[in-house]
């Protein structure tokens, strides 16, 4: 019998997916999770708690591993930072960068590629990122501390989607767009505040430097080179060149997601064309298992070339950025002694005053004018699922800052006392305006379905 005749052997499912005792119990039900769009924001919730926990049963260790210095050396150049400023300044770069991918692909594949549909959100983030800065500004004038009012502009995007993802079929799918589309628009105001509002003592020969390294890195693009390692060296040259030069180096990252290409080298189709070619080209007559490896990795090749850059390192660093980068940047940031009075002291001075108006109040109050200002004058329009008290619980949500706030609150501030302060300020508004977002999106649901049932009966 022709072996092409027989019956072809089935594909082996991996280890995570067979029915061993590991992978059924443990495994899988991870994988699920980590599928689940709320669960970046849970890691990140409990990271928050355990450092919170920690701090306030053992400060002196958690102090004691944070502030550990790092110190590397080459030639005259030294490194000697501590762990903190190690996740802040260097991995924090990579969730940066993914910022910087999200940030692209939204405006060129995404739901903001659509330059009207772009504008009720662009609208919308410029209002939630004006007033709670001005409250802010409004309420520190004259105390310590003014210089904190990029703090309540920023959205926590893994948070406030995570938020939304819970409340299920409660919200309309374009909620969910116009929250995302907020929460990109205002990463790119914070990026642009952190760049020129908190970056100090500029070096312009390093700044060059780093520029070169990004164009650099375009100048390979339109070659159509496509190795890694070429673009990880210059990635790391353009961070490192953007750290000596004073600018935060996470805005290194950003800028390299920015330039990140959105298209694929090959064609999709053309790869279709290629595998059926490769597949009939292919036997399994002969008794070697490896005859036909050439096939295979030009297929495998192929294949990868027709996933877009930006694809593919959204896919590998988005779950590193998630469940490792962020929770160890809570670990290193939220860990803050809490005593009664402190928590008086916080919330009663203008810093903690100023961040608490900025993210609950001022957040969902220029969400809502900001929006109501582009519809009133024709710019944009209420997709006809969306009501307002929509856009107030969608600008509630946008008040959860946590991971954006806290990294600007450390950049803002150098005194620690002063930095406990607003991080704690920013952790109670966060908590205060997830829920009051979630209670708000919930009473717009009943109200929706009410109406429904209302206008059914009528008829």
């Amino acid at each position: 019998m022709n072996p092409r005749d027989e019956r072809p052997t089935p594909l082996r499912a991996p280890w995570s997916h067979t029915s061993r005792p590991v992978p059924r119990t443990v495994v899988r039900p991870i994988q699920i999770f980590m599928q689940r769009e709320a669960s970046g924001g849970i890691v990140l919730a409990i990271a928050a708690v355990v450092a919170l926990a920690w701090a306030n049963l053992d400060i002196d260790s958690y102090s004691g591993l944070w502030d550990t210095h790092l110190r590397l050396s080459l030639g005259g150049w030294v490194f000697d930072e501590s762990l903190r400023h190690v996740v802040n300044d260097g991995l924090m770069t990579l969730f940066f960068f993914v910022i910087g991918l999200e940030v692209k692909r939204e405006f060129t594949v995404g739901e903001l590629q659509d330059r009207r549909a772009a504008l009720l959100p662009l609208f919308a983030a410029i209002g939630g990122m004006a007033v709670p800065a001005l409250a802010y500004i409004t309420i520190t004038r004259g105390h310590i501390g003014a210089q904190g009012w990029g703090i309540p502009m920023a959205t926590d995007i893994a948070f406030a989607l995570g938020v939304l993802a819970l409340l299920g079929h409660r919200v309309p799918l374009s909620l969910k767009v116009l929250l995302l589309g907020i929460a990109v628009i205002d990463d790119i105001g914070a990026i642009l505040v952190i760049a020129i509002f908190y970056s100090h003592d500029i070096t312009v020969g390093w700044l060059l430097v780093a520029a070169v390294g990004l164009l650099s890195i375009e100048a390979c693009k339109r070659l159509h080179i496509r190795a890694v390692p070429i673009y990880i060296t210059l990635g790391i040259a353009v961070w490192l060149a953007t750290f000596e030069s004073g600018i935060h180096a996470t805005i290194a990252g950003v800028i390299i997601g920015l330039i990140t290409p959105a298209r694929p080298f090959q064609n999709s189709d053309a790869v279709s064309d290629a595998a059926h070619s490769i597949a009939h080209e292919t036997t399994a007559e002969h008794d070697d298992p490896d005859e036909d490896a050439a096939h295979w990795r030009r297929l495998a090749w192929l294949s990868k070339q027709s996933i877009s850059p930006l694809a593919l390192a959204q896919h590998t660093l988005h779950p590193w950025t998630s469940y490792v980068i962020l929770p160890l940047f809570a670990l290193a940031n939220v860990g803050i002694v809490i005593t009664p009075s402190s928590v008086v002291d916080t919330l009663t001075s203008p810093i903690g005053t100023g961040v608490l108006i900025g993210l609950v109040v001022g957040k969902p109050v220029g969400v809502l004018v900001g929006s109501a200002l582009a519809v009133r004058f024709g710019i944009a329009h209420l997709p006809s699922e969306i009501r307002w008290l929509h856009v107030a619980g969608v600008g509630a949500l946008s008040g959860i800052g946590f991971t954006v706030s806290i990294f600007i609150t450390a950049l803002a501030f150098e005194s620690s006392s002063t930095v406990i302060s607003a991080t704690f300020a920013v952790l109670v508004a966060s908590c205060i305006a997830g829920v009051v977002g979630a209670l708000l999106l919930t009473y717009a649901h009943r109200r929706s379905t009410g109406t429904v049932a209302h206008d059914s009966d009528n008829l």
